[in-house]
């Protein structure tokens, strides 16, 4: 498990532009971080480059006691805005798929669908769901295959205020549990949170 997450220093540039620098926050296992700021700040980014996706500019980002290559492989979850879910295909074959992937089981991706009120839906193509039904069914990955580092991208974006609540609930047992978060926001998370301004 990733027991701390360190940005030290940290700039991004993307595009040929900086998105920022100077950037540093610790968290250690059991807590959350919320990324706020404007739009195209580089709050997607940094999930990113904390996932191993993009290069850093300057700075480091570390794991505690494990190495930066066994964390991203072995111990992270990146849920993005964008759910890369292909739409003829059906909801199970992408939970299976993305659980498999992960290092997940069947009966898990099973058990993490029916916590989600995914079993109904399960045969119907992905196109057929609705965004909500959709970003549940992205997240269930992360109960089918557990792993210590979430990192979410607007995870709440598409959620009625009942899922946004159950998915709080399911947020707050991972930390329970020594997980970490990082989630990029607009709104605020429904579990305490360090505040990480992402500004240029």
């Amino acid at each position: 498990m990733i027991a701390r997450l360190g940005v030290e220093n940290l700039a991004l540039r993307r595009g040929g532009r900086l998105l920022f620098s100077g950037l540093g926050f610790t968290l250690e296992a059991g807590s959350a971080a919320a990324l706020v700021g404007r739009n195209g700040a580089g709050k997607t980014s940094l999930l990113r480059a904390i996932a191993g996706l993009v290069l850093p500019e300057a700075g480091q980002i570390g794991f505690g006691d494990l190495a930066a290559e066994d964390a991203r492989a072995e111990h992270i979850h990146l849920a993005g805005h964008q759910d890369g879910q292909k739409p003829a295909r059906t909801a199970w074959e992408e939970l299976d798929f993305w659980t498999r992937w992960a290092g997940g089981s069947p009966q898990a991706a099973r058990a993490a669908a029916e916590r989600l009120d995914l079993t109904r839906l399960l045969e119907l193509e992905v196109r057929r769901l609705s965004a909500g039904q959709r970003r549940r069914l992205s997240l269930a990955r992360l109960l089918a295959a557990p792993r210590s580092l979430w990192l979410l991208d607007e995870p709440l974006s598409p959620l009625d205020a009942d899922w946004r609540a159950r998915f709080g609930d399911l947020m707050a047992e991972h930390l329970a549990g020594g997980g970490l978060i990082v989630a990029a926001v607009h709104d605020p998370l429904p579990v305490p949170a360090l505040a990480v301004e992402i500004a240029s």
